[in-house]
């Protein structure tokens, strides 16, 4: 779908201006805070904010109204970044889903990311992922279509097989979706076959240990991806960085070790948040 060029989205802008936009996942405000240093894009994972709010994996748990209420946080304190958020299936019912997709654009989001599973979900990069039917999917697709104003939507498949993959692409960029992600493919040829028979710009998360394997940004680029969404950076160095704070602590009778970052180091990042979130 194209927008009426006084009305493009903030990111239907940057996929025509860059050749390609990474968006960092972030698991909380604070990861968040440090990935905005070095990227404009910030990620709003669902694997990962399921892991940080709830303590638990990525496979339905979610509740719409928490996931926005951390949006408005994220967003408080990037005021100017683009954010791209999951929001899964759209929590079931399309008429959820227009609402989350209505709450989130008055919020200031610049995307989101709605999936073709259907309950019980699962991370896309795991194995025993149901699909829905196309029509209800395109039903839900369409309604969350017209339910936003310029919001840039993108229409994930689950599917794993290339031929389905395909299929549901199609079916996706003729309902108006704005670019479509093939989750948990295994190579670069699904993405090149896509790019061979549809035209709207695609997608490729890339998640440490998934299904797809690593890729630099150069590759992807090459291949006709526009946007790479990081689903776990910020999570998985968190979760090594305090397993060997917690190492440390219990092989040297609760000795602090000399850590990198300090309570000085701290500050200055959470004063800049507070700074910036008032200086505009």
């Amino acid at each position: 779908m194209q927008y009426p060029i006084d009305n493009i989205s903030p990111l239907q802008q940057a996929v025509r201006g860059r050749g390609i936009i990474p968006f960092i996942g972030v698991y909380d405000v604070f990861s968040a805070a440090i990935a905005g240093k070095y990227y404009d894009g910030i990620f709003i994972s669902g694997f990962s904010f399921a892991a940080s709010h709830y303590g638990l994996p990525d496979i339905g748990f979610i509740a719409w109204s928490d996931i926005i209420a951390f949006v408005q946080r994220v967003k408080n304190i990037l005021p100017h970044h683009l954010l791209l958020v999951d929001i899964d299936d759209g929590y079931v019912d399309p008429e959820v889903a227009c609402h989350v997709v209505a709450s989130l654009e008055s919020i200031g989001v610049a995307g989101i990311i709605l999936e073709d599973q259907k309950r019980p979900r699962r991370c896309g990069h795991v194995d025993g992922k149901l699909l829905m039917d196309l029509d209800d999917f395109l039903e839900k697709l369409t309604k969350v279509l017209s339910t936003r104003r310029n919001l840039f939507t993108i229409a994930r498949t689950d599917a794993t097989e290339l031929d389905e993959i395909i299929r549901r692409a199609k079916a996706f960029a003729a309902a108006g979706a704005d670019a479509v992600l093939a989750d948990g493919i295994k190579d670069l040829t699904v993405i090149e076959s896509l790019r061979r028979e549809i035209s709207i710009p695609l997608v490729f998360n890339q998640i440490a240990g998934g299904k797809s394997p690593a890729y630099n940004l150069t590759q992807l680029q090459t291949a006709g991806v526009s946007i790479v969404n990081y689903s776990t950076p910020c999570l998985f160095a968190a979760q090594a960085a305090v397993e060997n704070q917690m190492k440390y602590l219990t092989e040297h009778d609760g000795l602090l070790s000399s850590a990198s970052i300090t309570v000085k180091d701290c500050n200055q990042l959470l004063d800049r948040n507070l700074r910036d979130r008032y200086s505009h």
